[in-house]
Parts: C-alpha cells; sequence; structure tokens
C-alpha cells in the first residue's frame, strides 16, 4: 500500500464517520508565540480546544505537514539512531470539537486498522495513561475499558508520563493518551519474545502506528490538572 492510498484511505473513512476533511496548515506558525513551527496535528486547533474561537465543524480530519527541530518535541537528535523519528513528516489526524471524545475515537481506529488497513489483530497492542501522582492525573480507566472491548486485556499495556500524556509546549492543551503499536517481527522472533515485552523499547519492528490523544486537560505554569470546559 502506497503512502497515497494509506492517506486517502484514512480521509475517506472519517468523511463518512461526518468527519469534514481541511486542508494542512502552514509549517511556519504566525499567530502563536509558543511554537516556532507546526510540530503537531493539534497545533491549528489549538484555539477551538481552549475555546477561544468556535470551529466550523464538530468533526474534522486531515493530514498535517509537520516539523520537529525545536521546542518541546524536537527529533533532531533522534533521527538516524531509529526507524521511525523524522524531523519533517506528514500527520493523519480525526479531530472531535466537543462532540464524540474517547469511546468512539477507540472504536474507530480500531476498525480502520483492523478492517480498511487489515492488519493482524494479534500483531497489535495498545498503551493507555498510568497516572502521575505529581501532577494529581488518575490512571485512565475509562480509555482502558473501552479498549477492553476491542482486544484482550493481556494487549493493554499502561504506560508511563513519558508515553502516554500528551503535551504540545510547557503550557497549553494537554492530556492523556493511548498508542497503537503493531509487532512487524517474523514468527519465530515473536515466539522468542512476546511483543508486549519490546512496546515502547525502541525495538525497530515493534513500532508505534496511532497515537489516539484524549485532549481534556489545560497546562499552566502551576499545575496539568485543570479540566477543559
Amino acid at each position: 500500500m502506497t503512502s497515497s492510498e494509506i492517506r486517502k484511505k484514512f480521509l475517506n473513512f472519517f468523511q463518512e464517520k461526518q468527519h469534514k476533511i481541511v486542508p494542512s496548515a502552514p509549517m511556519v506558525i504566525k499567530d502563536d508565540p509558543t511554537l516556532m513551527f507546526t510540530n503537531a496535528g493539534m497545533n491549528q486547533f489549538k484555539d477551538y480546544f481552549l475555546g477561544n474561537k468556535k470551529a466550523e465543524a464538530t468533526r474534522v480530519t486531515d493530514t498535517q505537514k509537520c516539523l520537529r527541530v525545536s521546542g518541546k518535541h524536537n527529533d533532531l537528535e533522534e533521527v538516524g539512531h531509529d526507524t521511525y523519528h523524522h524531523t519533517m513528516f506528514e500527520m493523519l489526524g480525526n479531530w472531535s470539537f466537543g462532540d464524540y471524545f474517547k469511546k468512539e475515537a477507540i472504536a474507530w481506529s480500531w476498525e480502520l486498522l483492523t478492517e480498511i488497513y487489515k492488519l493482524p489483530k494479534e500483531r497489535l497492542y495498545v498503551t493507555v495513561f498510568e497516572g502521575d501522582k505529581a501532577d494529581n492525573i488518575p490512571f485512565d480507566q475509562e480509555a482502558y475499558d473501552f479498549w477492553k472491548g476491542h482486544i484482550d486485556e493481556s494487549r493493554i499495556l499502561k504506560g508511563d508520563k513519558s508515553d502516554n500524556f500528551w503535551e504540545m509546549g510547557d503550557t497549553g492543551p494537554c492530556g492523556p493518551a493511548s498508542e497503537i503499536h503493531v509487532d512487524l517481527r517474523d514468527e519465530a522472533d515473536i515466539a522468542k519474545i512476546p511483543g508486549k515485552d519490546l512496546v515502547n523499547n525502541d525495538h525497530p519492528l515493534v513500532v508505534e502506528i496511532w497515537n489516539l490523544v484524549f485532549i481534556q486537560f489545560n497546562r499552566d505554569l502551576l499545575t496539568v490538572n485543570l479540566p477543559l470546559d
């Protein structure tokens, strides 16, 4: 499957789920002093999540050109050390502004990967945020429970803040994340070491393919646990 086919299937899938397809934002950000470049798909939607602007559509899908060479999300020092870090790349995304949340996002990601892209279910693992006492953020029980409806609990792994909590910058919208990983190794290697032992351990063939970010907090300079209205 080519990159064009992957992109087309993604956008068409979410368009059928009543998402409006919107264009990529510029990589050079003009009106946000907190960021030098667009480093994630949500950048152009920041004001919607903060309630500063009203979204034209409550469901949106896009393909965003990203550049990660500065700031919090800087991949420069990772390039060349693994098979999946890049400085310039394209990020496919589906977005909800006051419409659906974890239940639908989890169900649709599973449907797209297993029924449209035809990835084998037995090669997939998911992670959920384990919580963080220092920031007073609880374990994401809600995401865990929704995932149990799609995948065996043995394939649902808990991750800490470094892997399963998403922040764009030192302040601003943020929240727990749920990653989906695929094990691309051959059967002989899988028989030796189960894929769950290699998730988020820098293995070149056990890689993250989707990050579901649940933006439900707004970090200020003092604390992260400020629920968005």
